[in-house]
């Protein structure tokens, strides 16, 4: 008797297990990938005119056939001869490939960005600025934050994509640490 009891309730916890990961499963969407492309599957691409992520991610949830999308910062895929932010809109979900060029999601995940933390994805530090300059070969907010490690005045530091303040990626080194704001032009850090 104490066997089949045991066994009985042995079933239901794993009943039960199973149904929280399910619904665990259901309530937490996967979030949008920070420096990834979905090649292929395309049917539609637009340009983005406010430059931001976000507008694709919410075009692909409004739109019936969409299933995936990605998104392009400016400078980083020509259409027509323009170097302008972009969305590519996919019937199906693609596999990602790791791109600094882009954000990627599936439908319904929204546009999850690391933040808080050493970077500080779509987040602009806007004040304290005592240097700016151009990075290059190849421009990457790690640059940006190596140079104010290096420098022992900076305190926070803001990279601004190419294509937002200039045709050319720009760093601006901080002498004190302002609000963050979210923008999608740039990426920001604390260092002190």
């Amino acid at each position: 008797m104490a066997r089949l009891l045991h066994g009985g309730l042995l079933s239901l916890v794993r009943a039960f297990m199973v149904a929280a990961l399910a619904l665990f499963a259901i309530v937490v969407p996967a979030e949008a990938q920070q420096g990834f492309d979905r090649p292929g599957g395309d049917y539609i691409r637009f340009t983005v005119q406010s430059a931001d992520p976000a507008v694709c991610a919410a075009r692909c949830d409004r739109d019936g056939r969409c299933r995936a999308w990605t998104f392009s910062y400016p400078n980083t895929a020509a259409i027509g001869g323009a170097n302008a932010a972009t969305c590519w809109l996919k019937h199906q979900v693609t596999q990602p490939k790791e791109n600094r060029c882009c954000v990627s999601g599936v439908k319904g995940g929204g546009l999850g960005e690391n933040r808080p933390g050493p970077l500080e994805t779509s987040i602009d530090r806007s004040g304290g600025d005592y240097k700016n300059f151009d990075i290059q070969n190849p421009p990457s907010a790690e640059a940006c934050k190596k140079a104010c490690e290096d420098d022992n005045r900076c305190r926070a530091w803001t990279y601004a994509r190419s294509g937002y303040v200039g045709s050319a990626a720009r760093c601006y080194l901080k002498e004190k640490i302002t609000r963050p704001v979210r923008k999608p032009c740039c990426v920001s850090g604390v260092v002190r």
